[in-house]
C-alpha cells in the first residue's frame, strides 16, 4: 500500500469495533464465527478445527489491487507448508462474486464470506490487505502486511519460535477529513501542509456532494510530495510520470504530506497549489513530449455507439474501481482516463474517439478474467488497440 493507485484499488472499510483481538489474545468460536466457507472441503468451520495448525487469516476484496498481488505470494505459502498451515481469505463481498473470482482464478486457497462483517469486527481494521497469523494454539501472533508473512516467518511460527513483525496498526478515526482539517464553509483561501498522519492510508477527498466547498477545496493524507505535484499539474496519471531526480532527493519527495486548500473559485485550484508547491519546494516538474507505448480507446462500431444512453443530468457523476464503472454526464475520454488512473491498463491510454457528447454509461467486466474488459468495451462499441504515441509526460528533476 506505498502508492497512491494502491490507496484507490484498497478502499478504506468502516467496521464496527468491538472485543477487538489483540496480539498474544487467544482466539475462540466467539471470537471468529466462519459462517461460509467457499473452495474448502466444509462450509464452516470453527476455530477449534484448526488447532495443531498454523492459521493465516487474510483480509482482502476483489477491488483491491495489492490484494491480488499478494495472492499468488499466498498460494505458495500454502502449496510450501501443506497440511501444517490453514490460509483463509475473509471477504464481505457477495458470495456470488467471490466464486466468480475462484472460478477465473482458480486457487488452493479456502475463502471466507462475511458479506455481515461479523469476522471482521473482532480485528482492529480499517484497510485492507491486513494479515492476521495465528498460531497452533489459537493465540495471534501477528497482525500485519501480508509482503511480512514470508516462508521463514511461517517455518517460525510452525516451530513455535517466537516472531516480531510491524503491526498494522490502523487508525481508528471515523472520519480523519474532519478530525484533523475542520474549516468553516465561508473559508475562501487556506493552504496547510503538514506531516504523515500514522496509521492512515492515503486518500483524499474532493467535496464533490459539498454545495460549499465543491470545486475550490481539496484535502489530501498521506501523499508524497510527487503526488501533490501530479495533482497541481492536472491529475496527471503515474503513467505519464518521469522521475529523473537524485536518489536523496526522491527520498523527500517520497516523505508522506497532508495537505487541505481551499480557494475563492474551482478556476483557482489548482494554479494555487502549483504556485504554493513551487514556494516551498525546489522540486522541479515540467511536461516533456515523449514517444510512450500505449493503448488507444477508439470507436469499433458506430451503430452500438449511438444506443449509448445520451446524460440529462446537469453533473458529472463517477462511482468503480476494478471491475465495475458507473458514469453520469461523462464523455468517453472519461472511460480512457479511468482505465489509465484506476491502473486497469498498466499504460498510458489515449482517447481517440473524437467523441465530445455527455453519456451515462455504466458497465462490469471481471478483472481477474483475461480478455473480459476487452469483450465488455467491444460490445459498447469500443476497441482498445496496443501502439505508440508521442504524448506529454511529466518529468521531475
Amino acid at each position: 500500500m506505498k502508492t497512491v493507485l494502491s490507496a484507490i484499488f484498497c478502499l478504506l472499510l468502516s467496521f464496527t469495533a468491538f472485543s477487538q483481538v489483540k496480539i498474544g489474545q487467544h482466539l475462540d468460536d466467539d471470537n471468529i464465527p466462519i459462517q461460509t466457507l467457499l473452495n474448502a472441503p466444509v462450509k464452516k468451520a470453527n476455530i477449534n478445527d484448526f488447532k495443531g495448525q498454523v492459521v493465516l487469516l487474510e483480509f482482502w476484496a476483489t477491488y483491491c489491487g495489492p490484494c491480488i498481488t499478494a495472492m499468488s505470494h499466498l498460494q505458495e505459502l500454502q502449496k510450501e507448508y501443506k497440511d501444517k498451515l490453514r490460509i483463509i481469505t475473509v471477504s464481505d463481498e457477495k458470495e456470488s462474486r467471490i466464486n466468480k473470482f475462484i472460478e477465473n482464478k482458480p486457487s488452493n486457497l479456502w475463502f471466507a464470506v462475511d458479506t455481515a462483517n461479523l469476522f471482521q469486527q473482532s480485528f482492529p481494521l480499517r484497510t485492507i490487505p491486513e494479515s492476521v497469523l495465528i498460531n497452533k494454539n489459537g493465540i495471534v501472533v501477528a497482525i500485519t502486511e501480508p509482503q511480512n508473512i514470508t516462508k521463514q516467518v511461517i517455518a517460525d511460527v510452525i516451530a513455535d519460535k517466537k516472531i516480531d513483525l510491524p503491526l498494522k496498526d490502523d487508525n481508528m478515526v471515523v472520519d480523519p477529513y474532519a478530525a484533523y482539517f475542520p474549516a468553516d464553509s465561508a473559508t475562501q483561501n487556506l493552504f496547510v501542509l503538514q506531516p504523515e498522519i500514522k496509521g492512515l492510508n492515503s486518500s483524499r477527498k474532493n467535496y464533490n456532494n459539498n454545495k460549499a466547498f465543491y470545486g475550490r477545496r481539496l484535502t489530501i493524507i498521506n501523499f508524497p510530495l510527487m503526488d501533490l505535484y501530479r495533482i497541481a499539474y492536472g491529475d496527471i496519471s503515474y503513467r505519464r510520470i518521469l522521475d529523473l531526480t537524485s536518489k536523496s532527493d526522491s527520498i523527500e519527495a517520497r516523505r508522506m504530506y497532508c495537505m487541505d486548500i481551499i480557494v475563492p473559485t474551482a478556476a483557482d485550484l489548482l494554479p494555487t497549489l502549483k504556485r504554493e508547491l513551487k514556494a516551498k519546494f525546489d522540486l522541479q516538474a515540467n511536461f516533456e513530449k515523449r514517444i510512450k507505448q500505449v493503448y488507444v480507446l477508439s470507436i469499433a462500431d458506430t451503430s452500438k455507439i449511438s444506443h449509448l444512453k445520451p446524460s440529462t443530468a446537469q453533473a458529472y457523476k463517477f462511482s468503480g474501481g476494478s471491475g465495475s464503472f458507473n458514469g453520469i454526464h461523462i464523455k468517453l475520454n472519461d472511460i480512457a482516463a479511468y482505465l489509465e488512473k484506476y491502473g486497469i491498463i498498466k499504460v498510458p491510454v489515449v482517447d481517440e474517439t473524437n467523441d465530445t457528447h455527455y453519456y451515462d454509461i455504466t458497465f462490469a467486466y471481471l478483472p481477474e478474467k483475461t480478455g473480459d474488459l476487452e469483450d465488455v468495451l467491444l460490445s459498447l462499441g469500443f476497441r482498445l488497440t496496443k501502439t505508440e504515441r508521442e504524448i506529454n509526460i511529466l518529468v521531475f528533476k
